[in-house]
């Protein structure tokens, strides 16, 4: 039998676009989404890429990013401490921005600032900027700033370092009922949320301003609390109490060894770098009260 005739003239059709096209396309996409978006994310939150002054001026002006004055903050940092002579000496000109957020700047830009200022000890400006931030209201911005002291041989901020070893109580801000929302355990940071203050609908936030382990609440929940009650105590942070540590080592005195004893003395929960500290520190204040 013969087969079917076929119409050898006929017009060619175009082929469509098949399945294997329309994927590639899609990975294609994918691809190009996965690579881009972490860079773009990288670029617009690390505080490690470079900026040049232009970069800078627009990242100081610019009220609607903090973050980008943050990053700007961190560039100057990285200036000061720059081993070329040149590099070093550009951050001098910025030194007026980084007082002005030390002064006017959210909490964290006045966090911020004064880490910044504490890597150029040879500073008048910074030193006296920084002995203002002793007052603030933010207790991060305080100890910020006491730390930074030290690089300048200035013991002003002694007792805010030292307390950095102790508990820290958090006090209501308003009165009305407390509603709790941490446990003792939980690990927290610098504007996590620790419970509510209500009256009636109208809520206020508590936050804690500073980092460390939730160890007791001191009212109950829905108890009625008062406007300078205190609240919650938190244990320290092992970074905060690290940075205690080696602050004390230069500018501790005899009545701070019963605070810095205890870690020295260590125990399960005593990381052994910050015992190994603490052992050195006690050493160093024991020493200089003897000379005295």
């Amino acid at each position: 039998m013969s087969s079917a005739p076929q119409a050898a003239d006929s017009p060619s059709v175009p082929p469509k676009p098949g399945m294997a096209q329309k994927w590639l396309v899609a990975i294609l996409v994918l691809t190009f989404a996965f690579i881009l978006m972490p860079f773009l994310l990288w670029y617009m939150t690390t505080f490690t890429r470079p900026l040049n002054d232009a970069d800078l001026a627009t990242y100081f002006q610019d009220a609607a990013h903090p973050r980008r004055a943050q990053h700007a903050l961190s560039q100057i940092a990285d200036r000061i401490i720059s081993p070329n002579p040149g590099i070093r000496a550009s951050a001098k000109v910025w030194y007026p921005e980084v007082i002005k957020f030390s002064e006017q700047g959210s909490d964290e830009l006045r966090v911020t600032a004064a880490w910044v200022m504490g890597q150029d000890n040879q500073s008048p400006e910074f030193h006296a900027a920084l002995l203002k931030q002793l007052a603030d209201a933010n207790a991060m911005v305080q100890r910020n700033a006491a730390l930074s002291l030290v690089r300048f041989a200035d013991p002003a901020g002694h007792a805010l370092i030292a307390g950095m070893l102790a508990p820290y109580t958090v006090a209501a801000q308003r009165t009305g009922t407390l509603s709790i929302r941490l446990k003792p355990g939980d690990a927290i940071n610098p504007g996590t949320l620790l419970a509510h203050i209500a009256i009636g609908n109208d809520m206020t936030e508590v936050r804690s301003e500073v980092p460390g382990t939730v160890r007791r609440w001191i009212p109950v929940d829905n108890a009625q609390v008062k406007a300078g009650d205190p609240l919650v105590i938190v244990d320290p942070s092992p970074e905060m109490v690290w940075e205690s540590l080696r602050a004390l080592y230069l500018i501790g005195q005899k009545e701070d060894l019963a605070s810095v004893n205890p870690y020295a003395q260590g125990g399960e929960s005593i990381a052994p770098q910050i015992r190994q500290q603490a052992e050195l520190t006690a050493r160093a204040i024991s020493a200089r009260a003897e000379r005295k």
